[in-house]
């Protein structure tokens, strides 16, 4: 059994492995700025501090609303803000293509949380590229999310998938299968259900989440 605050720490540790590359080139990034003297490398390097700038808070923003509990559950979010950090991050590489089809203005905090979640995990199987489709509806009192990955050969982390359908034991959690285990206990906290399919050609991942207005108790 995993506790809070081992899951707490793991997906701090996961926080930490995604920032390290975008603050690690802000570093380096200031110590050529602080060496160079051509004013066009100067821009160069400026323009690369910009850019790194610009990823880490990107990053920040994704983490405080996939994996923070600002706000508390329940409350609606509107989807605009989790459209706006897809693109952000799928701007980030040219090989990338999102796809929006959301039509709600609002989603509930935990279906915010798992589709951002899951969003993420189909971006992390796009190794050599391709196109992230993003999906979610209210139907019959209960919000449905569909995430599809395509691309050349998806890749899949087998206990990722574990860690999603509960199978994973506790010991061998870390911080790259933290996020699914967030997502498995979001949906069995609320009675969904979450599921998933790889193939070499596409990592389709979903949820199903009662909508918070229509449980009882």
């Amino acid at each position: 059994m995993t506790s809070s605050l081992d899951l707490a720490s793991l997906l701090c540790s996961r926080l930490c492995h995604d920032m390290l590359s975008p603050v690690g080139a802000l570093n380096n990034g200031l110590e050529l700025l602080a060496d160079e003297k051509d004013p066009a490398m100067r821009q160069r390097c400026l323009d690369l501090l910009e850019q790194s700038a610009r990823i880490s808070a990107n990053k920040l923003k994704f983490f405080r609303l996939a994996y923070g509990a600002a706000g508390g559950f329940g409350e609606q979010v509107p989807v605009d803000e989790a459209h706006e950090l897809l693109t952000s991050l799928t701007e980030a590489d040219e090989r990338l293509t999102l796809e929006w089809a959301v039509s709600e203005p609002t989603l509930s905090k935990p279906a915010i949380k798992v589709l951002l979640n899951l969003a993420a995990m189909g971006l992390d199987s796009l190794v050599r590229g391709g196109t992230l489709a993003v999906g979610a509806e209210r139907n019959g009192g209960q919000t449905e999310i569909a995430i599809r990955a395509g691309g050349p050969r998806v890749a899949f982390d087998a206990n990722i998938g574990k860690a999603l359908d509960g199978s994973l034991d506790a010991d061998e959690l870390s911080g790259r299968t933290a996020p699914a285990h967030l997502i498995r206990l979001i949906v069995e906290r609320d009675g969904g259900a979450v599921q998933y399919h790889h193939s070499k050609e596409a990592l389709v991942l979903g949820a199903m989440l009662p909508d918070p207005e229509g449980m009882i108790g």
